[in-house]
């Protein structure tokens, strides 16, 4: 096998490594800097009191992201991402 080949196997391997959760070193997170909260949340097919309360977030604050007089903090855009790919998962979690 070529160099470049050795390459691309060694990084789709690293890739899968990270998929099954197997490995963790060099992980780089992607924050979006933009949310669609009332896409999320409609994609789940809850109103806002429904969407704040299953997930933990004041109601005014989900009006407020929606009409776009506030914007997420960086650590609610990364749960309402976990949230967007998610949603059951997040739910487990705040359950207990």
């Amino acid at each position: 096998m070529s160099k470049a080949g050795s390459k691309l196997v060694k990084s789709a391997n690293q890739a899968l490594a990270y998929a099954r959760g197997e490995m963790h070193d060099g992980f780089i997170v992607h924050v979006p800097e933009e949310v669609d909260v009332k896409s999320i949340r409609n994609s789940l097919g809850l109103t806002q009191p429904e969407f704040s309360l299953r997930f933990g977030f004041d109601v005014r604050a989900v009006q407020d992201w929606e009409q776009n007089r506030r914007k997420p903090e960086r650590a609610a855009r990364i749960l309402l991402t976990v949230i967007a790919h998610e949603p059951e998962a997040v739910s487990r979690a705040l359950a207990h």
